[in-house]
Order: structure tokens, then sequence, then C-alpha cells
């Protein structure tokens, strides 16, 4: 029988061993074993974890930027020192390459080198002589206790785009990673413990829908950050602000690359491709759709079955790295596999299909192979829905007009990407097409730690994205001081008399 690794939870400093609750299967996707088990954090757990977050501030808020930057500072070095283990835990209960593993956790580091240089970014403003003796300036502070609600697909990026900011700018916090892929979190708390945070201002829960609940309702949270699926991320946004709170939410995608007569083959190949099929297209920045223009489909088409063709799908948690791994569950395998099915059934046409691959050594591993649909319209299910699986659609148009229209069409807007030669073309693209992040000859435009992940329309619930600046003001309240002085009563400042 193999041994489960522990998943506690971490409350005022403490790593608490829960029991007598219900639990979920953490899974090495590579080969279907269980490696771990989460409690389901009942509210009672919650609350010990809020009211311990909400004691500490106090304290973390009267800390100086600079110093809480300098935990930050160490917090990265100790990032970096234990890089390749964090990566190989990541590999092992998410599924991706270790490459795609570096590439989670670097991004990640990124966001806490931008929350390191936080005592410039909450500089106020100020101006004097508004009025005649009278000076104005503001001043950002921070909220109270703040929460972040994150996803399986990326264990150590998402969390790490929420807590190094909000700690940076003087909030505690607590963490409910996805019960999928809970050991990266923990392991990285570690190392933020390690750093010198103090007690409570940092916590871990796990769990469901009643943790989930828990949190969005607790008084003393102030704000909530999530990313998922677009119903949940509704759920989130609007149960978190009808109980007061500030909320940011980021939900589903379906992200479009047209494929322009003029564009570079080869080039415009890769960048599908590898935003098609990138960790196995399980994120919410995948290119999930190609819309090739008139001559396009000629040169393109082939060019994409060829390389879909020639991805290389296996175990990832061995030495021999594949070009792509597994799934995060069985139950996903299948639910994409039937989404296939009834884009078939549809009047799809298959270029390549992915559903009969086999991997030595992991019968049961949660594997598919990368999938290509050809001729899909804006009315099927796969066009509809988010598939977050290694599938790519293929839809023809006519012209750059009509191809807009077709993607605009979607509820969603996390990003589209144009490739082409032409600046006429790509200027059009990015002036018309609506989506919070356009790449031009770039397949995956998800924007860097000091720039906002901005989706829009059904991508994205709240006002204020994260990352960058936007992240900053999410996590602050900002205070305008007007004041004037008075010295007919206070006699001469200069003397003693």
């Amino acid at each position: 029988m193999l041994r489960l690794d522990p998943c506690p939870i971490f409350v005022a400093g403490e790593w608490i061993d829960i029991h007598d609750v219900e639990t979920s299967r953490v899974h090495n996707p590579s080969v279907g074993d269980v490696i771990a088990e989460a409690p389901m954090c009942t509210a009672e757990h919650v609350n010990a974890a809020v009211e311990a977050a909400a004691a500490a501030f106090p304290d973390w808020w009267e800390t100086p930027p600079v110093e809480r930057a300098r935990i930050l500072f160490r917090f990265k070095m100790l990032l970096e020192e234990n890089f390749e283990e964090i990566v190989r835990c990541i590999t092992r209960e998410h599924g991706k390459t270790l490459v795609e593993s570096r590439g989670d956790l670097r991004r990640g580091i990124e966001m806490v080198e931008f929350s390191c240089g936080i005592p410039s970014l909450l500089t106020g403003e100020s101006i004097e002589n508004i009025a005649r003796g009278i000076d104005c300036d503001t001043i950002r502070q921070p909220l109270g206790v703040c929460v972040g609600i994150t996803p399986f697909n990326f264990p150590a990026m998402v969390p790490l785009w929420m807590y190094p900011v909000a700690l940076a700018c003087g909030n505690t916090f607590v963490l409910k990673p996805s019960e999928k892929v809970p050991l990266t979190a923990m392991m990285i708390a570690r190392l933020l413990e390690q750093a010198g945070i103090p007690p409570g201002v940092f916590n871990i829960v796990h769990g469901g829908r009643e943790a989930v609940d828990a949190l969005l309702t607790h008084p003393q949270v102030r704000a909530v950050s999530f990313v998922g699926s677009t119903p949940i991320a509704r759920y989130i946004f609007e149960t978190a602000t009808r109980h007061g709170k500030r909320a940011q939410a980021n939900g589903s995608a379906k992200n479009f690359a047209l494929i322009m007569p003029d564009a570079d083959v080869e080039n415009s190949t890769r960048g599908v491709i590898e935003g098609a099929f990138g960790c196995a297209g399980e994120r919410c920045m995948a290119s999930s759709t190609a819309v090739v223009v008139g001559g396009a489909a000629k040169t393109v088409l082939p060019a994409l079955a060829d390389a879909a063709r020639s991805i290389r799908v296996g175990r990832t948690d061995t030495e021999s790295q594949p070009n792509m791994g597994p799934l995060i569950t069985g139950e996903h395998r299948n639910r994409v596999a039937q989404l296939i099915e009834a884009g078939v059934g549809e009047g799809a046409k298959i270029l390549n299909d992915g559903r009969g691959v086999k991997v030595d050594g992991a019968p049961n591993g949660f594997y598919l192979g990368a999938t290509i649909l050809d001729e899909v319209q804006n009315d099927m299910t796969v066009s509809r829905e988010e598939i977050f699986g290694p599938v790519l659609n293929v839809m023809r148009m006519d012209d750059l007009g009509a191809a807009i229209e077709a993607i605009n069409r979607s509820p969603y807007g996390n990003g589209a990407s144009i490739f082409t030669r032409s600046g006429k073309a790509a200027r059009e693209f990015k002036h018309r097409i609506k989506a919070g992040m356009v790449g031009i000859n770039v397949g995956v435009p998800a924007s860097m730690a000091w720039f906002p992940f901005n989706g829009w329309g059904d991508s994205f619930f709240g006002d204020l994205h994260m990352q960058g600046k936007e992240g900053v003001q999410f996590f602050t309240q900002q205070k305008v001081t007007t004041s004037r002085w008075f010295d007919d009563r206070e006699g001469n400042i200069w003397s003693d008399k």
C-alpha cells in the first residue's frame, strides 16, 4: 500500500493535522495512484484560520513596508534554492512536464519579485496649496484579512498571483488551494514560514463547498481572489460582494488564434500548437480555437495536423520527459473525450484524434492525445464550452472582418492572437477584438507580473484584475487627507518664549 503524503492545515503558525472529516483524493495523474488525501475542512476550521489572520493583522499592518519586502526577498531566495524540488512536486501531483512545471513556478516567482518593490508601489500623491494654506495627499492602507481560492491547473503560479502582493500591502491571508493539488501550496508555505512570516499572517485551509462558503461569508474577511470556471467565478463574485467584500474572480475562456493567409506557416503553427496543447490544454489562456482565414487553410492545417501527430504523450514522473503529460483526473479526461464525441456528432471533422493514446507502463494514467477538430461552428458544443484539455477547434473564415465578428460572438474574453505580416490587419484586430489580452504573432498573450491579467466578459468578474498595479489597488484602500495648519495661537515657533 502506498504511503500517503500528509496534508495538514496551517493556522496561526502551526501545522495541524485534521481528522474525522471527509477527504479528497490527490493523484499522481501519470499513473493514477493516490498520493495524498486532502481534508475537507469545516466552517469551524475556516473560522480558526480567519480569526488567526484577523489577530495578526494589526501588528503586520504596522510593520514598515520595507520590512515586509525583506521577508519577501528572503522568500524569493528560498524559492530559487528549492526550485527543482518544488518543480517535481508540481509534476507529481498535477502531471505537467518538468519544463511546464518550471514555467509555472517561474511565473509565480516573478510575482514575488514584483511584490518586493512594494515601498515604491505604495507611494501616494500630494498637492500643496489646493487652496490657500491647504494641502492634500493620498496614502494606501491594507484592507485586513484577504482570501485566495485557487484552481488545480497552476499549483504554484496562481496562489503566488495573490498572496505575495496582498502580504506586501500589509494584509493577512488565508489560502484555500485546490483539493486536487494541495502539496505544492504547502511546500511553498513552509518556505514562506522559513523566510520569517509572523504566525497568523499567512494561513492555509483545505476543502470544498463548505470551506469556500465559510470564507465567502465570514464577517472578518475583506477581500476574495478566485480563479476557476465561469459558473463558480460568478458564484464567488456574487456571494462575496453580497456579503460586503471586494472580489476578483477569473473564469473560463475560449481563446482564439487567428491565422491570416500571409502568416509565417512555421512560426504560426508553432505558436498555435504550443498554445493549444501546452499543459495538456489545462489553462485558461490555452489557444483552444484556430481561426484560419481564406487560403491559410491550405497551408496551415496540414502543418497543424502533422505537428499534433508528432506530440509524444507520456509519463512526466520519469527522467525521460514527453511533450505532453496526462490530464488531472480520470473524470476530467472522460469529460474531454465526451466533448470531442459531441463535436463529431454535431458535424466537426477530426484531423487528429487523441482518444486512443496508450502510454507504456501507465495503464491507469489519465491520458488523452492532441486532438484537432476542423469545420467547427459557433453553435457547436465544443465552441461554446471551455474544454480545458488538449483539443484544438478549427474555424474557417473568408476574411478578417468575418473572423473578428465570429470571435467577438464568444461570451468570454481572456485572450486572442493574430498571426500575420500585415501591420494593417494586426492593428484592426487589436482595435476591434473583444478580449482583454491580445497577441500579435504571439500564441499565448498572457501578461507578466507587471501588467494586469486582463480578462473581459464572462472570463472575469470584478473591477480590479490580478497582477500589476491593479493588484496593489485591489489589496489596498485609498485615504485622502486634506490638511490646514493655523499658527495664530501657537506663537513664534522659533522662540523659546
